[in-house]
């Protein structure tokens, strides 16, 4: 495909971006939802109606998808698509969690002076601690209606409670319905034969004359289960199930606290954890993180766990992820063999089948890359000689596949086909290389040879030198990689060398990544020319920029990424992709938006159990940025950064016994700390 040769100088193209981000109609001033002080985000209802959205809220045992808005005349639009991942249907594939879809609202049935409710208007929606609040007024009655909606925690149900607050000046009789709504599933649509569902409200009073000032609360919820599992109808707690579900979440944005003076990014960020935590289903084969999208659960892959997610859950102290991550290398390991085939890309249907649709995607070296950085953050001994086989054996395949040019031979990359890969892809060479690394930083922990670690550094090495050689070139005037041999057109994935610590063409790179050939108001473009964007290429490439030495840029772009998701359009996480998949809120790419943090804005490397170098990439308009809470490398820590006279920066790491040890460094500057 040829391309036209004009292409103005990059720096141009770096003014006229930032004119571009100054006028964009995502622009701060033009944000449809805001912070608020409780740590949430809140969309005030204006005159720009109708809009709609959708968001993705898990428990251990459901998800739901709440597709919500409001009409042109301000009226509400709610459904929820429901997914129970333990009950699955036949045939028992990736798809198979029973799912169903409600336009079941407990607040229509109500009466209000012998009549039901009309004329609702919503004020506001709000998205705080795990839950959404919607604000609204019913003005024929001086009633206020408050709904809250979010998923259990640990039942299979959507829990929802309700408040009606007369703000009149007279006495209202307000009725509340007694609904009982049961379905039951074809049993030969089940694996475990029928499913039973039930929509359901309580109420500690069904009719009540509600004075001035006065309110009324009842809840509600839908739910599912087995009778053929022995589950029975569960109980619906609404006040247990609303602390819980805060619980959790606070718990989150309690740990791994992000300090700096972007409050954007810290909010996003805060967010991310949660989406990248909650989405972890209690199956039959343990507990299975999920990316969720109506698509994808009770099951695990090599990209999205192994390979986004799990090096994060160290080091937020979620111990339920780390479990999650823990299981699914597990899983993975299972499929080792002699005879050095490839290791599926999924396993599925709550660990007892697998998905190979795509052949070898680079799976062992995203299961190597994964495993080796989550041990050596997650410090446990005990894991790590469980683990340790399976990053060996993954290491060994890569090895095999090598070409005779030195880089590593996959059947497709993540994205299976959908764009062209080529025999060998920039991609799974630099997994590969950066798992060589880790390895041997995890020689040294598991005490074997010291020529298996001198091994590692050597074939990454050589790696490396191979990957420039086969890889590098000049794609459309920039000097950056290729994908693939043959390549001549940009794609995203030219980052990925950024985040292994490869910077021979860093420059070149970067100017190829923020130009208007990939950079859109929505992130990158998968491949110049086309209209298609995929969240976790643009992730990686901003934690790229950073650890490249670029923190302005990276900085610059991370707000206005941050931005878009968390107070635009489309909010509150990152996003998989479009248009495939309308934008779902998969739960992975919420941890590649973290590692963006830890590893980019921080540059934090795990060097072993005990020990990590660290780079910070503070931006020159920033002054200080702070990590607290820090539950990896076997301790609970804190990170400070601030700005020293002399053009330096002072680093301040303080454990858990408030042990501090200080730094000073040029930007850019690694410091290597141990325990």
């Amino acid at each position: 495909m040829k391309h036209p040769i004009f292409l103005p100088h990059p720096k141009a193209l770096m003014g006229l971006i930032a004119v571009l981000l100054a006028v964009s109609p995502l622009s701060r001033a033009e944000n449809r939802w805001t912070l608020t002080d409780d740590g949430g985000i809140r969309w005030q209802v204006d005159e720009r109606l109708p809009h709609e959205d959708h968001i993705e809220m898990s428990g251990r045992r459901v998800s739901v998808v709440i597709r919500y808005g409001v009409k042109a005349d301000g009226s509400l639009m709610l459904n929820k698509s429901m997914v129970w991942p333990m009950l699955r249907t036949i045939p028992n594939n990736t798809h198979a969690s029973l799912m169903r879809r409600f336009e079941w609202d407990a607040a229509s049935d109500i009466l209000v002076q012998g009549r039901r409710t009309k004329g609702e208007r919503v004020e506001y929606i709000a998205l705080n601690h795990g839950q959404m609040t919607i604000e609204s007024l019913l003005p024929e009655t001086g009633l206020r209606l408050t709904r809250t909606l979010f998923p259990s925690p640990a039942l299979p149900m959507l829990v929802e409670h309700y408040c009606l607050r007369n703000e009149g000046k007279r006495d209202v009789l307000v009725e509340i319905p007694a609904v009982r709504t049961v379905y039951d599933t074809p049993a030969e649509q089940g694996v475990n034969g029928s499913y039973t569902l039930l929509c359901k409200t309580e109420a500690p009073e069904r009719s009540t004359l509600l004075k001035p000032g006065e309110h009324i609360e009842f809840a509600a919820c839908i739910q599912a289960y087995s009778k053929a599992k022995g589950e029975k109808e569960w109980p619906l707690d609404e006040e247990s199930e609303r602390g819980n579900r805060r619980a959790l979440a606070d718990n989150l944005r309690q740990n791994l606290v992000l300090e700096t003076p972007d409050e954007v990014v810290n909010r996003m960020f805060d967010f991310a954890k949660l989406r990248a935590s909650e989405s972890i289903y209690q199956t039959a084969g343990g507990p299975m993180h999920g990316p969720g999208g109506e698509s994808y659960y009770a099951a695990i892959w090599a990209n999205d766990q192994a390979e986004y997610v799990n090096p994060f859950f160290p080091f937020e102290g979620y111990e339920y992820g780390c479990q999650s991550a823990l299981n699914s290398f597990r899983h993975f390991a299972r499929y080792m063999n002699e005879g050095w085939k490839p290791i599926p890309s999924s396993i599925i249907a709550e660990g007892t089948d697998i998905w190979n649709g795509a052949g070898d995607r680079g799976d062992a070296a995203m299961i190597a890359y994964g495993a080796a950085r989550y041990l050596l953050a997650r410090a446990s001994r005990q894991q790590a000689e469980q683990l340790w086989p399976l990053v060996r054996w993954c290491l060994e395949y890569c090895r095999r596949q090598l070409l005779p040019e030195g880089v590593v031979a996959s059947d497709h990359d993540e994205l299976e086909g959908r764009f062209p890969a080529g025999r060998a892809n920039l991609c799974t060479s630099s997994l590969y290389y950066d798992a060589l690394l880790s390895a041997a930083h995890l020689c040294r922990e598991m005490k074997v040879p010291a020529r298996e670690a001198d091994t590692y550094r050597r074939q990454a090495a050589d790696l490396r030198r191979a990957m420039e050689a086969y890889f590098g070139a000049s794609v459309e005037g920039f000097e950056t990689y290729r994908y693939y041999e043959g390549n001549d057109v940009l794609r995203s994935w030219i980052c990925i060398p950024l985040c292994m610590g490869i910077t021979e063409r860093a420059k070149g790179t970067i100017e190829a990544l923020f130009s208007p050939r990939l950079w859109t108001e929505n992130g990158m473009l998968t491949q110049a020319g086309s209209q298609t964007f995929w969240d976790r290429s643009t992730l990686y490439a901003l934690r790229g920029v950073y650890a490249a030495g670029e923190p302005d840029k990276a900085t610059e772009f991370l707000h206005f990424y941050s931005n878009t998701r968390l107070l635009g359009e489309h909010v509150p996480y990152a996003i998989e992709a479009w248009p495939e998949g309308s934008q779902r809120h998969l739960s992975a790419e919420s941890g590649l938006y973290a590692r963006i943090i830890t590893e980019g804005l921080f540059g934090i490397r795990p060097t072993g159990f005990h020990s990590f170098d660290l780079t910070p990439q503070m931006p020159a308009a920033w002054n200080q940025m702070a990590l607290r809470r820090i539950r990896a490398f076997g301790t609970c820590f804190d990170i400070r950064a601030e700005r020293i006279p002399a053009g330096k920066i002072r680093i301040t790491i303080t454990d858990g016994n408030r042990k501090s040890k200080t730094y000073k460094v040029r930007a850019g500057q690694t410091v290597r700390h141990a325990f």
